[in-house]
């Protein structure tokens, strides 16, 4: 099974689904986001049936058989073995988002202790976050396996492409299961230069105004920009008027401030 072989988008056979499956639960595993059975990954196969991974099995040693399907509702279609015991997290995001065609759930190291410590990845520190996932609130903690967690994090599915689940782990989505992975690697690396910075001195955050320029840029990057940063969950921002100054923006400050840069982007064109 070839690393090359896990590529970008959604319309695939179900056998390459499979080996995409295998190759980025190996890839999970490899990188220490998840140990033993922990974590499961998903991909949407068509509008009725999802691919899943199997609970009790170490993910980063699947084979394509191994695999499971389920419906929407959650019921087995195919596959010799017991489906996820996470499965309805997963479930909830594709009822609700039809842009997403893949789900990666993991417990990395350093963001799952901001999850432990109560912390959301919510600070304005880098550019390339802040384009491609907004900010990583963090979903109160609920029970896994259980509707308790679907309940937590509903209010989030519709805003975010990454979510810190309290005590747990993390879980990530995307446009394909690529992307869903990717996304996974880049929380956990905003999280390890969080705690750098943290452990070198104070980070310096970026501008509120920055942070609206670089929302607004969003459409340069993406033909259909992320949902990450939605919601009404504040940002913390460099407030601007005295060294180390931090303001706790809201949406719809930040609404404002986007609006003001997006006017200022045309009038150089």
């Amino acid at each position: 099974m070839a690393t090359e072989s896990l590529l970008p988008g959604a319309a695939k056979s179900e056998q390459q689904h499979r080996a995409d499956v295998c190759i980025a639960g190996r890839w999970m595993y490899e990188r220490g986001y998840i140990v033993a059975c922990e974590g499961n990954l998903s991909v949407r196969l068509d509008e009725e049936r999802v691919l899943t991974t199997p609970t009790c099995m170490n993910k980063g040693m699947l084979s394509p058989n191994d695999l499971v399907i389920i419906d929407l509702e959650g019921r087995h279609v195919a596959g010799d073995r017991k489906a996820s015991s996470e499965l309805a997290m997963h479930l909830l995001f594709y009822r609700m988002r039809p842009d997403v065609q893949a789900i990666c759930h993991a417990h990395p190291h350093t963001a799952t202790g901001f999850a432990v410590a109560g912390r959301a990845l919510d600070q304005a520190l880098l550019p390339e976050v802040i384009v491609g996932l907004g900010q990583i609130p963090l979903v109160k903690y609920g029970t896994p396996g259980t509707p308790e967690l679907s309940a937590a994090i509903e209010p989030y599915v519709p805003h975010y492409d990454a979510l810190l689940l309290a005590n747990h782990g993390a879980v990530t989505c995307g446009p394909d299961l690529m992307t869903a992975f990717f996304r996974m690697e880049t929380l956990e690396h905003f999280a390890k230069i969080t705690l750098a910075a943290e452990m070198a001195g104070t980070p310096t955050l970026l501008s509120s105004r920055e942070v609206a320029k670089l929302i607004a840029a969003r459409t340069r990057y993406f033909v259909v920009p992320p949902p990450g940063g939605g919601a009404d969950l504040p940002v913390t921002c460099d407030g601007g008027e005295t060294a180390g100054d931090r303001v706790r923006l809201t949406r719809s400050e930040l609404d404002a401030l986007i609006d003001e840069a997006v006017r200022k982007d045309r009038s150089r064109r």
